[in-house]
């Protein structure tokens, strides 16, 4: 186990480009931005990041490859849902149980179609349409090691298409989940988007830095109320991941200049909270989950000065059909309005009973 943690950590160090200056996450800053996002109902309902739960939901993998466990076997995870300006989102998650290597694997497709746009020449004349999408291909593995811990990585194929520019990526995610199920708690830690570009949008520059990411999480399921508690900490590799707004900024001279140009302030409690994720979730019964979660970093970068709202906040709710679960979501990114997300997830081995013939590897069983 301690030979897995130290490789980890020398990927995350290594391989990211996270480490080489890159002081604010904003957008723009890098390529594949859309690998951050949340690829189901149930993360978003959580705030968007999930690097530890004690929950069976496949979704999960994409989170934390650790969370990938036997009770996620022959589950089929699907959401198709219209994002902000009628962009649609795709996601699809599934798990398998492979009993004589004791290992589950997953496999997913994440896809962002931006739709068609008019392309023209700088005189205005009208070439034609264009179309822009991205997308990811993931595999992923995960073992457990002693009574209480699991490990897992997940390799991952990215492609972006822009017009008549594309690029693609190989990245790599790895991390560990300890669950004490005595006191009702599980930690998590994950390192993610660890990679190359190995095509260029622009094979004459250099290629754009990888959307990497170290978090850390907590959740904790109190004994006499039926609530669990997550906090996560994300982007920790870097300290200061405040937007560099030039409206913070005052002159302390008469006659200013670029050195004389200060922070009013120093903003030490956004810097923390800039890091931290909450969510609580209330279970009811084995049927029904109801999820909520602040994002102060969302927040802070999303929401207008003067009427900031809900932004930051998401809120959800599950249905455990036994066969069949069903997760809905409300996230509030900005002040202008809320996303709505609805996802289904299917447990293949209830619906479809393919005969003896699969007893062998498995497919009807359930741990």
């Amino acid at each position: 186990m301690s030979k897995f943690i130290r490789l980890a950590t020398a990927l995350a160090f290594t391989i990211s480009p996270g480490f080489q200056g890159y002081a604010q996450i904003t957008g723009g800053q890098h390529a594949f931005e859309y690998l951050r996002m949340s690829n189901s109902p149930h993360v978003s309902a959580l705030g968007g990041y999930v690097p530890a739960s004690p929950d069976n939901d496949v979704t999960f993998t994409l989170q934390n490859p650790a969370l990938l466990n036997p009770a996620n076997h022959n589950q089929l995870a699907l959401n198709y849902n219209l994002y902000y300006a009628g962009i649609g989102i795709a996601n699809l998650q599934y798990a398998y149980h492979v009993e004589p290597l004791n290992t589950d694997f997953g496999f997913g497709v994440q896809y962002y179609n931006y739709g068609s746009f008019q392309n023209t020449d700088i005189q205005g004349n009208n070439l034609g349409d264009i179309r822009a999408a991205d997308y990811s291909i993931n595999l992923s593995a995960s073992r457990k090691y002693l009574e209480r811990w699991r490990y897992g990585a997940t390799i991952k194929w990215a492609q972006s298409i822009l017009g008549d520019r594309s690029a693609i990526g190989v990245l790599a995610d790895v991390g560990i989940v300890y669950e004490d199920t005595a006191n009702l708690w599980t930690f998590g830690v994950v390192a993610k988007n660890m990679g190359v570009m190995v095509k260029k949008y622009n094979p004459e520059t250099q290629s754009e830095p990888m959307p990497f990411d170290l978090q850390v999480g907590i959740s904790k399921q109190l004994r006499n109320l039926p609530l669990r508690i997550f906090i996560v900490g994300h982007n920790l590799y870097e300290w200061d991941v405040r937007y560099n707004n030039p409206a913070d900024k005052v002159s302390n001279s008469l006659l200013p200049t670029a050195e004389d140009t200060t922070s009013n302030k120093k903003y030490i409690a956004d810097k923390i909270f800039r890091h931290l994720n909450f969510g609580v979730e209330l279970i009811l019964g084995k049927r029904i989950t109801v999820s909520a979660a602040y994002n102060h970093i969302r927040r802070g970068e999303l929401a207008a000065q003067d009427a900031k709202g809900l932004a930051g906040f998401s809120f959800g709710a599950g249905v455990n059909l036994n066969k069949l679960q069903v997760h809905y979501a409300r996230s509030y990114f900005a002040s202008a309005g809320a996303y709505n997300e609805l996802g289904l997830s299917f447990q293949l081995n209830k619906f479809f009973n393919i005969g003896k013939k699969t007893e062998a590897w498995g497919w009807n069983k359930t741990y």
